[in-house]
């Protein structure tokens, strides 16, 4: 069986398309979790966005921010904020796996960034980049991770940033996979846009748990 890592095979969404049998879905009701039914956030949230806005501001002004930096000064903090660090939510970072593809020859390697895990379930995989890199570019790769996941019956979140711009996605696997993917969320613009990307973290938090 051939392996590759994922991350040189699977560049474009059709690449997606083509290896794992998964198409995005035409039903406009198929991924409502990222804009329907968001939990309120109360002020001292609000002033800690801002804070992570602002510490983020400033290290972009000097240049590009790397990963581990992108991790460190925002991702780890919403995660924290929405909850996922604490019961009955398990995360953990740097997970390998091996995803099948409909070619049975073919074995493709990956490390997930942030998996959230609930009662041994997939729930949430958290794919982060460099600021170089346009958002979109991690999109099918969040994709393929997501394949990987071993239980097929519940529908599996995934987020992914570059600190510049955020995407939510959702995945239903199955006979017929399909996924679909939110707007694009930016911390540069002029409203923190970091208050949407908490309330749909914490909504999707609520929703899995149910």
């Amino acid at each position: 069986m051939v392996q590759t890592a994922v991350t040189q095979v699977v560049k474009t969404l059709n690449d997606v398309h083509r290896r794992f049998g998964l198409r995005r879905s035409p039903d406009s009701q198929f991924f409502t979790e990222w804009y329907t039914h968001l939990p309120a956030l109360d002020e001292l949230e609000r002033e800690t966005l801002d804070r992570i806005r602002q510490r983020f501001r400033y290290h972009r002004e000097a240049g590009q921010v790397t990963e581990g930096a992108v991790n460190a000064i925002v991702v780890s903090r919403l995660l924290e904020m929405a909850g996922f660090y604490d019961p009955p939510f398990r995360l953990r970072a740097e997970v390998s796996v091996e995803i099948e593809t409909v070619d049975e020859d073919e074995m493709l390697r990956g490390r997930i960034d942030f998996l959230v895990i609930q009662d041994q379930f997939w729930r949430a995989v958290i794919e982060s980049k460099e600021t170089e890199f346009d958002v979109e570019v991690g999109v099918p790769q969040l994709l393929a991770y997501m394949m990987a996941s071993p239980i097929q019956d519940k529908p599996l979140f995934g987020m992914v940033t570059n600190g510049n711009s955020f995407i939510f996605l959702k995945v239903k696997q199955g006979e017929n996979p399909e996924y679909d993917f939110s707007d694009t969320y930016s911390p540069l613009s002029r409203a923190n846009r970091l208050y949407e990307v908490l309330q749909i973290l914490k909504g999707i938090s609520q929703v899995v748990i149910r």
